[in-house]
């Protein structure tokens, strides 16, 4: 869905390494734009632990919080963990496009 909107994605199997690519790109003066977040990784740090950790990169990362779990408390009141929207799973490209349009003031 995300190249259907003309993003360039890039994806992470888990927290850790979502840190280490937002690190990479941000040395690289090469930021991104947005990110998404899947809550729960099974085995592996989900977005709120990530979220943390990129904060400390850069305080402004424009991150979105996504999960089916709707009664996470992280998707109701998600700008208290540092997150800038929520979109609930499962979710359509309108919802998505909606979602990162009010997030990134430049997308589309």
């Amino acid at each position: 869905m995300l190249a259907q909107l003309g993003c360039e994605p890039s994806l992470a199997v888990d927290g850790e390494e979502a840190i280490l690519l937002y690190r990479e790109a941000s040395e690289r003066g090469e930021p991104y734009d947005a990110v998404i977040f899947d809550l729960t990784i099974p085995g592996g740090a989900g977005g709120r632990q990530a979220l943390a950790e990129i904060i400390k990169i850069d305080p402004h990362v424009k991150a979105i919080a996504s999960s089916g779990y709707c009664n996470d408390t992280i998707m109701t009141d998600f700008k208290k963990y540092g997150f800038k929207a929520a979109l609930p799973k499962p979710f359509c490209l309108e919802e998505l496009s909606g979602v990162l349009r009010n997030t990134v003031l430049d997308f589309m």
